[in-house]
C-alpha cells in the first residue's frame, strides 16, 4: 500500500491552532500522509503572535530537499513566508521538482490578531516567483487587496477580484469572503483550467474559534488534490471539511483568544 503524500512548508505555531501543526492535523485527518518543512518559529497562542523568528535558508531548503528526494509528494502546501530570501529558495526547489503539479500556496501576510507576517519586499518576490509555481492560492480579502492593489468592499466585486488574479498570475484563485460582514457569505473560486467561476455559499458561524482556518483549507484542498480530486471538486471537499471542524470547534473551551477548529471532528466521537 502507498500513502497519498502532502508535504507542508510554512511556519510553526507553539499554540498548536494554525501553521505547520494545523496542516499536519489537517493533512492526517484527510486521510494523507503529512510531512513538512518549516521556515519559521512563532512564539504565540490564542492571543497574539509575539515573535517571529525566520529559519536559516540553507535549513527550509534542507528540509524540502531531505523531504522529496526520499519520501517524495502527491501535493505541496505553502503557507507562512517572511522573507524574499525564503521565497526564493522555495521557487527553487518546486522548479527542480516540477513533476510535483499539486502546489496550493497560501499567501499569509499578516496573522488573525493583526501581526504582520511577512517583510514588504517579499510580497513582490512571492507575485514574481511563487505564485506562478502554484496551482492554486487561496487568499482572504486583505491578502487578495495587497495582492490586487485595492480595496473590496462588497460581495458582488469578489468574482471579478478572483478572475483578474487568476489571469494576471496564470493561476486558479480561491478568494474567502470571511472578512466581509453578511451573515451569508459566498467564497469564490475561479477555476483557471477550466475558465469558470465556482460560488460556495453558506452562513456565518459565530465562534471565536478560527484560528488557523486558512491553513485548514488550504491543506485540505492539497489533500484531496494528493487523492487526485481536481480544482473544483477539492476545493468543494476541503470547504465542507473545513465547514465541520468549524461547527464542532465551536463546541471547545481552549485558551483565552480565538481557538483553533476542531481537526478530527471526522474521527472522534
Amino acid at each position: 500500500m502507498e500513502y497519498k503524500r502532502v508535504l507542508t512548508i510554512a511556519g510553526s505555531d507553539s499554540g498548536g491552532g494554525a501553521g505547520v501543526q494545523a496542516d499536519i492535523k489537517t493533512i492526517s485527518a484527510c486521510g494523507c500522509y503529512a510531512a513538512s518543512a518549516i521556515t519559521a518559529i512563532t512564539v504565540q497562542n490564542t492571543l497574539c503572535v509575539e515573535q517571529v523568528q525566520g529559519l536559516p535558508i540553507e535549513i527550509v531548503g534542507g528540509q524540502i530537499e531531505a523531504v522529496l528526494s526520499d519520501i517524495g509528494a502527491d501535493s505541496i502546501k505553502i503557507g507562512m513566508l517572511h522573507s524574499s530570501a525564503v521565497i526564493r529558495c522555495i521557487a527553487e526547489k518546486l522548479r527542480k521538482y516540477s513533476d510535483i503539479r499539486n502546489v496550493v500556496l497560501d499567501p499569509v501576510m499578516v496573522s488573525t490578531s493583526g501581526h504582520k507576517l511577512m517583510e514588504d519586499s517579499a510580497i513582490e518576490t512571492l507575485k514574481e516567483e511563487l505564485i506562478p509555481l502554484a496551482r492554486i492560492i487561496t487568499p482572504n480579502i486583505p491578502e487578495a487587496e495587497i495582492l490586487i492593489g485595492r480595496k473590496i468592499s462588497r460581495q458582488e466585486e469578489l468574482p471579478q477580484v478572483a478572475q483578474e488574479l487568476a489571469e494576471k498570475h496564470n493561476v486558479s484563485v480561491m478568494l474567502k469572503a470571511g472578512h466581509l460582514t453578511e451573515d451569508e457569505l459566498t467564497d469564490i473560486l475561479y477555476d483557471n483550467e477550466q475558465k469558470q467561476v465556482m460560488r460556495l455559499t453558506g452562513k456565518r458561524l459565530y465562534t471565536k474559534n478560527t484560528h488557523g482556518t486558512g491553513c485548514t483549507l488550504s491543506s485540505a484542498i492539497a489533500s484531496m488534490m494528493a487523492k487526485g480530486c481536481d480544482v473544483n471538486e477539492a476545493v468543494e471537499k476541503a470547504k465542507w471539511y473545513l465547514a465541520n471542524a468549524l461547527q464542532v470547534g465551536a463546541r471547545y473551551e481552549i485558551g483565552q483568544g480565538h481557538g483553533p477548529v476542531c481537526h478530527f471532528w471526522n474521527l472522534w466521537s
